[in-house]
């Protein structure tokens, strides 16, 4: 008898049947399930957290990113429909030119969309809830119902205890590709030799009484010289003074903590990095208020619920985007998203940042978001088919968005017997897309670049 291995025997009840389910609620998981219930089909929504909006509110990363490639929006649809949204309830001030990493050595000037989480978190229920998804959080994800070689529906647990979801067809927005990778969908992400090359995780916290405006008006050669300081000092974790500010501009949501070497798929790792991450944010707001204008007079008023991971697995689907599909303007039959950038990879083990934009929008196929052989699944979010590379553009949540539509849409036409894995449907896929406002092709999205355009305000 191996005394380190427990043999169970389990019964679960099965809670309901679904036409889509939906594995994690964060910005693409949210706009899959949307667009799955819009597309006819009943829908389920499991989340693990007890609010909608993933990164972006548990994980307070208050602003999305990925909505334009320079002044082309990339972004349509239920996403685009989402920043309205937040708009309107008075969560965001709108659109910005924003410069991101201003203090490292390559920072690149972007569109954004900053928010206040809080605001986030109630839009994404109205949206569910107007568009009839079955929402569940608290809940975990344990891992799929597979029959006859197919995901049928998956396990979860919560305050309830261990219970099952029938489906026809799951959308795998985890982030980890959970799902799939316990259906047998092919991954990487795992090997020994990326131990050390693993992007570092980032624990944000919110600052209020910030004077935002007199810390824009530096000159960044002079915030440059500051973070320098801060990291000769060892106080500051990464070449970084960078926040988003919400409405008002007295609170500053900072990306400045900068956590090595963790392995997010262990879970006592993932445990190290929080407590890390807190360790860190103790240095920083000291350092904050003594040497940095605007924030003598600030206080720590929150720290993310979770940590933000920029990398873990990614399927091997049916097509695998690369850099050169991005730099070079691959145009692809079957595209049905649009990435923006920027190009982001953040230095293993340092504290520097690679930042760059590509030349154009670029199209993601399909067949990124396909598995090569088990029907009943679609995944979306950053566990696509990509290099590490191309993950790099195409992770953010604007664009994270953009697949979320896709494979919602995608499950609701395969769970309704219009779409399989060797008949995925593709026309009619991107007939119902741009019937909803989506934007599929680069070259559509350039062409309609004045159209789109909205008015940015300067950071």
């Amino acid at each position: 008898m191996n005394a380190s291995v427990i043999t169970e025997t389990l019964n679960t009840p099965v809670l309901d049947h679904y036409d889509v389910i939906v594995a994690g609620g964060g910005a693409s998981g949210l706009i899959a399930a949307v667009a799955a219930a819009r597309g006819g089909a009943r829908v389920a929504l499991v989340e693990r957290a007890g609010c909608l909006g993933g990164t972006a509110t548990s994980g307070m990363v208050a602003q999305y990113i990925g909505l334009f490639n320079s002044t082309v929006r990339c972004v349509g649809g239920i996403g685009f429909e989402l920043t309205r949204r937040i708009e309107a309830a008075g969560g965001s001030d709108g659109f910005r030119r924003y410069t991101l990493a201003e203090a490292s050595a390559n920072p690149v000037t972007i569109i954004n969309f900053p928010f206040n989480p809080e605001v986030v978190k109630i839009v994404a229920d109205d949206m569910a809830r107007e568009a009839g998804v079955d929402v569940l959080l608290h809940s975990r994800v344990v891992g799929p119902l597979m029959e006859d070689g197919r995901v049928a529906g998956l396990l979860l647990e919560n305050v309830s205890g261990r219970r099952a979801l029938r489906s026809r067809m799951l959308v795998d927005a985890t982030g980890d590709a959970v799902i799939a990778a316990a259906a047998g969908v092919p991954y990487v992400g795992e090997e020994p030799e990326l131990r050390d090359k693993r992007q570092p995780l980032t624990l944000v916290f919110r600052m209020s009484n910030v004077d935002v405006r007199a810390f824009r008006a530096i000159p960044r050669e002079r915030k440059r010289a500051i973070a320098l300081d801060g990291l000769r000092r060892g106080q500051l974790a990464w070449e970084s003074l960078s926040f988003c500010s919400t409405p008002g501009d007295t609170d500053a949501i900072c990306l400045m903590s900068r956590i090595h070497g963790i392995d997010a798929l262990d879970g006592a790792q993932l445990t190290r990095a929080e407590q890390i991450g807190r360790q860190q944010i103790k240095t920083i707001v000291p350092f904050l208020r003594e040497n940095v204008p605007g924030f003598e007079k600030s206080v720590l008023a929150g720290i993310a619920e979770r940590v933000g991971i920029r990398e873990t697995r990614r399927i091997v689907g049916r097509h695998t985007l690369t850099t050169e599909d991005i730099v070079g303007g691959k145009r692809f039959a079957d595209a049905v998203a649009l990435g923006a950038g920027p190009m982001d990879l953040h230095e293993a083990g340092g504290t520097g940042v690679d930042l760059w934009m590509p030349p154009a929008p670029f199209e993601i196929p399909l067949a990124c978001l396909l598995p090569q052989s088990i029907e009943g699944i679609v995944v979306t979010g950053r566990a696509i088919s990509a290099t590490r590379e191309a993950n790099g553009g195409a992770r953010h949540m604007g664009t994270a968005m953009c697949l979320g539509h896709a494979a919602g849409a995608y499950a609701a036409l395969a769970a309704s017997g219009q779409a399989t894995l060797e008949n995925p449907a593709v026309d009619t896929l991107r007939q119902v897309l741009r019937s909803q406002g989506a934007l599929i092709s680069a070259d559509e999205a350039v062409a309609a670049a004045d159209e789109n355009a909205v008015q940015a305000r300067p950071a």
